[in-house]
């Protein structure tokens, strides 16, 4: 048997230490976290992705009493980019649990694939991925490799 270890990277930034189009991406999100249509989970999520060419598409999860037929955040947001053929080089996501009180929101698997897909196949370059934390703090990763280090690629 061969032991392989796999080590990803990632930093943990205070707010005052996002670039300032990082910190405007965040207030984007933050701006429309209040859209997210989550009457059965109560926990809002919102997600902003901004493209080379600096334009910024936002999302917000979007639930459905016939689940799993809502929509994550980040796929709303990533999704509406790609129906005017931008490619993404970053997104924030920020959420608020059923107490309207931060939370952290790491993106789900079906998110991630997404994400890798977009930065692989649409980019061809790393899109930078940043979270906001319960804490006020920003967990950032440099590529989507770092959170789906195992994906479906071709």
């Amino acid at each position: 048997m061969e032991y392989r270890k796999l080590d990803i990277s990632y930093s943990f930034l205070d707010l005052d230490e996002l670039l300032f189009r990082d910190r405007e991406l965040m207030n984007m999100a933050l701006e429309v976290l209040d859209n997210a249509y989550s009457p059965y989970s109560h926990f809002k999520v919102a997600c902003a992705v901004r493209t080379k060419s600096g334009k910024v598409f936002l999302g917000t999860n979007q639930e459905n009493i016939a689940y799993p037929s809502g929509m994550c955040a980040e796929r709303v947001a990533l999704f509406n980019a790609g129906t005017s053929k931008q490619k993404p080089t970053s997104l924030f996501i920020v959420a608020k649990d059923e107490n309207d009180e931060f939370a952290t929101a790491f993106p789900c698997g079906a998110c991630r694939q997404v994400m890798m897909e977009f930065q692989t196949n649409i980019s061809k370059q790393n899109i930078k991925v940043m979270v906001l934390t319960k804490e006020k703090k920003v967990v950032y990763f440099e590529s989507v490799n770092d959170l789906l280090p195992f994906s479906f690629v071709f």
